[in-house]
């Protein structure tokens, strides 16, 4: 026989299968009602909301997985949050809702740096980003680019065929350019890093450095072979025609006689304003009596038109002490102060350093760089000879330092800075907005980019992914037992749902 209270708890127990109200609904205790907040169905629900947060986190996993390789990459990690069922307002009348699943950066996570054999690759070590930006179009033969930057720390960069500086995501590094002469930044906005292949022009040497200690008697050939005689050490004068003296140029007549009677002072390499070497040949003579510690200075004149075998530059004077006291300048030079001699034209072989400009050879003695102080050696010692000026020299390569400066070498053992490479640090990184190719993009929320700060750039090096693969797998193994968990659910609901409508047949 038909039961009705029966009947009425067929459709009670259904209503709780959804989690639908049952207030009013005879059969329950006297006095109470009942609203769920889920039921079968709502179990079904949270089931499917765990397989599609499970279905993410493996999304994520397997392009964690994938990018294991790749430069720069930064992974993605998976958060899950719940989103609480109605149902009442304290907890014992709650129940567990469906959860969602959000990615979560990893920007800050270094990946390990390793070394490499190509010098244009660069890695960050600490915070930062290299600033890029993206081929826009081919404009008469010549690459354009995109007005928006990115940021990335895949530093794979090599030098393209056009002297950029591109990664192997096709992003073009940016940099600030240098000023050639105070290697100070020009502007604050960075440009497309462009290295030029020109040969760097060669420079006229305008100043000969030196340094050294003269002997207070010379130990020369004459004096040597004399066995130390009076007047041995200065230099041998003869009566003419032509006359050698302390104040003349050394004809070629009487070169082995003045060889024999000073030291040598040294050699240099020079360069004209089209960059021909000239080497610069010193030699000292001490003046004989009744001058008092006075050297003149000779540099050799080979193929001189005039005859002469060694050019005067002038006269210097010590002190007691060894100081230089006085300089005087021989024809064709003048004198500043203590401190150096300035030759209008130096030429060797016939090779002149007379050109534009016409300022002349600066031999700097700078301050206590000349001096005769009490030796045992005869000869000159101390001695340091440098001068500035080089010759033309072929694009070699680039190197990258410390401080983010890109120099560019050259055959002539020349260096030049070129560009400073800023990195650009955000208040929020992890809000940027993925893109391609291992780089981000700013957003609202990430912040400005700030380029005076970040860490040091290493060269010869790139910074790998900072996805590992065991521990992928290891995330790998709970998201699968998580996701085959929820499934459960739905086949228990399923089988639940099936008892309960057959109650009803």
């Amino acid at each position: 026989m038909f039961n009705p209270l029966n009947f009425i708890g067929i459709l009670t127990f259904l209503d709780l299968a959804r989690g639908l109200p049952v207030e009013g609904r005879t059969g329950l205790l006297p006095g109470k009602t009942k609203r769920t907040g889920m039921g079968i169905y709502g179990a079904i629900n949270a089931a499917i909301s765990g397989l599609n947060a499970q279905s993410r986190a493996l999304e994520n996993i397997s392009g964690n997985v994938a990018n294991s390789q790749t430069v720069g990459f930064k992974r993605l990690d998976t958060t899950f949050s719940d989103l609480v069922s109605g149902g009442g307002a304290i907890q014992a009348s709650q129940v567990s809702g469906t959860t969602f699943a959000t990615s979560r950066a990893t920007n800050t996570i270094q990946g390990d740096i390793t070394q490499s054999d190509v010098s244009t690759y660069l890695a960050i070590n600490g915070e930062g980003y290299f600033v890029v930006t993206a081929a826009d179009d081919i404009v008469d033969g010549g690459t354009t680019f995109q007005d928006t930057n990115y940021y990335t720390r895949g530093g794979d960069f090599e030098l393209d065929e056009e002297g950029y500086m591109v990664n192997q995501s096709g992003y073009y590094l940016k940099g600030f350019p240098l000023d050639p002469t105070t290697g100070n930044a020009t502007g604050d906005v960075p440009e497309v890093l462009q290295v030029s292949r020109q040969p760097l022009a060669a420079q006229q040497s305008r100043t000969i450095t030196y340094q050294a200690n003269l002997p207070p008697t010379p130990q020369t050939n004459r004096f040597v072979t004399s066995s130390g005689a009076a007047g041995t050490d200065t230099l041998e004068t003869f009566g003419g025609p032509p006359v050698l003296d302390a104040t003349t140029n050394i004809d070629e007549t009487y070169r082995a006689a003045f060889e024999n009677s000073s030291i040598s002072g040294g050699a240099t390499t020079i360069y004209n304003d089209n960059g021909t070497a000239i080497s610069v040949t010193l030699r000292w003579a001490k003046v004989p009596a009744p001058a008092v510690n006075t050297w003149n200075l000779y540099y050799a004149s080979p193929g001189d038109a005039a005859g002469d075998a060694y050019k005067r530059v002038g006269s210097v004077q010590f002190d007691a002490s060894g100081a230089v006291q006085t300089l005087t300048a021989a024809t064709g030079a003048t004198a500043s102060g203590t401190e150096s001699f300035t030759i209008a034209n130096i030429t060797v072989n016939g090779v002149s350093t007379a050109g534009p400009g016409g300022a002349g050879t600066t031999i700097a003695f700078g301050t206590n760089s000349l001096t005769q102080f009490a030796t045992n050696e005869g000869t000159a010692t101390s001695v340091e000879v440098n001068s500035d000026g080089y010759a033309a020299g072929e694009f070699l390569g680039i190197a990258v330092d410390e401080s983010g400066r890109v120099n560019a070498s050259y055959s002539n053992s020349q260096t030049r800075a070129l560009y400073e490479i800023p990195l650009a640090t955000f208040e929020a990184e992890q809000n940027l907005q993925r893109v391609d190719g291992a780089a981000f993009a700013a957003t609202s929320t990430s912040g400005e980019p700030d380029l005076t700060g970040g860490g040091s750039i290493i060269a010869n090096a790139i910074e790998l992914s900072n996805a590992d693969i065991a521990t992928e797998f290891s995330k790998l193994i709970i998201t699968q037992q998580a996701y085959s968990a929820n499934t459960r659910i739905v086949t228990s609901a399923d089988e639940m749902l099936d008892s309960a409508l057959n109650m009803v047949r």
